[in-house]
């Protein structure tokens, strides 16, 4: 929200007050509290009639440094509030040193800094620079022309400072010179509005800033004043914590381990899932004419997903199939099972008039009501719908009670649509505030679905298909981009936003192959096919046609083909970037800046990204196959051709439909199952260690457990000038394939590099270096 007029005028109606100094400071062991006045005290009558600040500084985790600025403080507390890992009054995390006037808060490597007898500033430093800081006009609160109330903050940004995050945004990549509001809404995803609104931000500077507020942020990222980020609450409270890193990786796990870090999904979700598409016509015939035409066409398939009407129209939702399409549930999903496949299942968290429970849940107090005792509801989606109370345990309680009969019927997981048109002029069950429940709503509803089927699936097998989230919704993945268009405009912004999500500590992403809105054409749907089965999740999907290959023509059948078993061969390599996010916030998918904060030409890039540690992945935007993309610094590899590829540097090539740029980062050692049928099998048995472009030292390839549970086997890539040795303790059979070395007997023509196999039971392989 903007509230000034250029430099010098406010808009009209605004008045603000912002700190101008410090009148006392209050230091202890680990905490500093300060009395910012608004006006400039030069005797005892100017602290009359004036309103005094009090910002609290603190840490709650090492590395981060939490700021409270408060105007009234009577206000009684609001809820929800976000579930803060370490609780924003945690102590213990930093220590205040005070010389004189100045004085610091240091926690780790980031230190507070202020002078009490200077004009008022924060400073933000690590390693002897400053990050940021909260000067003049830096700190306050501003009143507009209709009485409302809101304190607002800026931080400075230095020459060349770029701003990422804020969640799933698919306006440019870069946020500086944008106005962002931190409000869910249902927008699809060409317009400034977000599903996943996330108050945090990192730059390019060596810090995050992530605000602790669920309600309404409103930011101006180099937009109102074009040398700092603002960000603005309409309450008497702001809390915010700025998080050093230095990097972006470090920043990210420094965030996660405040707002949580996702939960493991399953290793079979990583295959593809199939749907019956949104609007098109489907029942169990269908359904089985897609499963056996995948299998007939030799495209392995994970999980068939059934959307909205497998419910009859009206009664979203009821959790009833609809039983004049699909007569016998229980029986099908058998038969689905039969043939290896997970099921998932739509469902949204409204509740239609004509559905039964809406009278049972309205009688119960399960539904939402507006503050005069009504059930709130609109005809918007549903007729006469009304939105489940997750606020209410026991609406929650209810709400779970109905899935489980899903479950017990076969179903395996559930996509949770919806969450994002949550009204305010309501009265929540549990008192919480309407304007700060309104982003929230999402997390109660996907935790509510998570947590049952955890309790029923056991730990390590829940996972969803999510549209909507808030701060600390990566806990629950997985998360999809929304409704797209089916164009290659549309596949470039979707990888924008999945970008941008992974910016804002989500660590798994998916979007609709091939686009949701209209009918992709061949071109689109093979490119699209090709950057979903490069993606952590991968799903088919669309609203008024299916999504099935051969629809697209028989190229296209091979492409799916192709793409999947690639994707089923890397999943050793795949889980193990799944464990990083887990472990660190490390996102599978993620913005080249991530992987090389030091190169300034990867800090705009968003037509690209990394897969994992060592996989460069450039999707194809165009129709006649050319694709522009940056190449870092060093030998890359072409996984799919083997061919070499020196950076730093801008690469134009043309690429059929059997390719694109997929590229392994010099001296990666990339771990290939050798099962290509499904995600799931012993990926350490048989393994071919793929050695790219050899560096001198030493690199350990882990590879997982299925169930994350440890690891199945460890292996060590040593290389000198003159050789490669590769040891393990495994006893199953391995290989090691060295790119770009010819050798006699097996894998001589191999055109992606010799072949060398260890027998079970082989610990120790030395060849010279090719």
């Amino acid at each position: 929200m903007k509230f000034t007029d250029g430099y010098w005028l406010m808009r009209p109606g605004v008045t603000a007050r912002h700190a101008v100094s410090v009148t006392d400071a209050v230091v202890t062991d680990d905490r500093v509290t300060l009395y910012a006045p608004v006006d400039k005290v030069t005797h005892r009558g100017d602290t009359l009639n004036s309103p005094l600040l009090t910002v609290e500084c603190w840490s709650p985790a090492e590395g981060v440094i939490g700021v409270r600025v408060t105007h009234l403080g009577g206000r009684a507390p609001r809820t929800p509030e976000f579930a803060l890992r370490t609780g924003t009054e945690s102590g213990g995390h930093a220590k205040t040193v005070r010389e004189g006037s100045t004085i610091e808060l240091v926690s780790g490597p980031l230190t507070l800094r202020t002078d009490t007898d200077a004009p008022w500033q924060l400073d933000f430093t690590a390693d002897g620079q400053t990050l940021t800081s909260i000067g003049g006009r830096g700190a306050g609160f501003a009143t507009d022309a209709d009485g409302r109330h809101f304190m607002l903050a800026q931080h400075t940004l230095g020459v060349g400072e770029s701003v990422y995050g804020l969640g799933e945004r698919f306006t440019p990549f870069v946020k500086n010179g944008q106005s962002v509001d931190i409000w869910q809404a249902d927008g699809g995803t060409n317009s400034e509005q977000a599903y996943k609104n996330i108050p945090f931000h990192l730059t390019t500077r060596g810090y995050g800033v992530f605000v602790n507020h669920p309600g309404r942020v409103s930011y101006e990222v180099g937009s109102e004043t074009v040398g700092r980020v603002q960000f603005s609450v309409e309450d008497q409270s702001l809390e915010f914590f700025v998080i050093h890193g230095p990097g972006p990786r470090e920043i990210l796990a420094r965030y996660t381990a405040l707002t949580g870090r996702p939960a493991l999904p399953p290793a079979w979700s990583f295959g593809l899932w199939l749907s019956t598409s949104f609007t098109t016509s489907y029942d169990e015939t269908t359904v089985n004419r897609f499963v056996q035409g995948m299998a007939d066409a030799e495209i392995p398939l994970s999980v068939f997903h059934f959307d909205c009407f497998w419910m009859r129209e009206y009664q979203w939702s009821d959790f009833v199939w609809d039983p004049d399409v699909f007569p016998d549930p229980e029986g099908m999903i058998a038969r689905l099972k039969e043939r290896g496949l997970r099921v998932c299942a739509w469902i949204n968290p409204y509740i239609a008039q004509k559905s039964a429970l809406f009278a049972e849940g309205m009688a119960a107090g399960h539904l939402l009501r507006k503050p005069d005792g009504d059930v709130w509801q609109w005809d918007r989606w549903q007729p006469g719908m009304a939105l489940v109370d997750f606020t209410s345990p026991a609406a929650r309680a209810w709400y779970a009670d109905k899935l489980r009969v899903l479950l017990g019927q076969g179903v395996d997981c559930f996509k949770t649509d919806f969450g994002e048109r949550v009204p305010v002029d309501v009265a929540w069950h549990d008192g919480s505030d309407p304007e700060r429940m309104h982003n929230y709503y999402t997390q109660l509803y996907n935790e509510t679905v998570f947590d049952l089927l955890r309790e029923e699936r056991g730990e390590g097998e829940a996972v969803l298909f999510a549209r909507s989230a808030t701060a600390g919704g990566q806990r629950l993945p997985v998360h999809w981009g929304g409704d797209c268009e089916s164009t290659f405009e549309a596949m470039a912004e979707s990888l924008r936003g999945g970008l941008s999500l992974g910016l804002s500590g989500f660590g798994f992403w998916s979007h609709d192959i091939g686009g949701f809105e209209g009918t992709p054409t061949p071109a689109v749907f093979k490119r699209w096919v090709q950057f979903g089965l490069l993606s952590s999740h991968s799903r088919l999907h669309g609203s008024k046609s299916y999504r099935v290959p051969w629809d697209y023509g028989d190229e296209a059948v091979a492409v799916t083909r192709s793409f999947t078993r690639l994707k089923h061969r890397l999943m050793p390599y795949l889980y193990r970037a799944a464990l990083q996010a887990r472990d660190s916030g490390t996102p599978v998918m993620r913005a080249m800046l991530l992987e090389f904060p030091g190169d300034p030409a990867c800090h705009p890039l968003d037509r690209q990204y990394m897969l994992g540690d060592d996989l460069l992945v450039a999707p194809v935007f165009t129709e006649d196959g050319t694709v522009d993309y940056y190449v870092p610094e060093g030998t890359w590899t072409h996984l799919l051709t083997g061919e070499e590829v020196r950076g730093p540097g801008w690469r134009r090539e043309t690429h059929g439909f059997d390719t694109l740029p997929l590229l392994v980062r010099p001296g990666a050692v990339v771990p290939f199952g050798a099962a290509d049928e499904e995600p799931v099998y012993d990926w350490a048995d048989g393994v071919t260690l793929r050695v790219y472009a050899p560096l001198p030292g030493e690199t350990v390839t882990a590879i997982p457990a299925p169930d994350g549970a440890g690891d199945a086997a460890v292996f060590t890539t040593t290389c000198t000038e003159t050789e490669i040795v590769v040891e393990t303790t495994s006893d199953l059979p391995w290989r090691v394939q060295l790119s770009g070395a010819a050798a006699a007997g097996e894998g001589a023509d191999d055109p992606l590099g010799a072949v060398y196999t260890c027998a079970a039971g082989t610990h120790r392989l030395a060849v010279r270096r090719p």
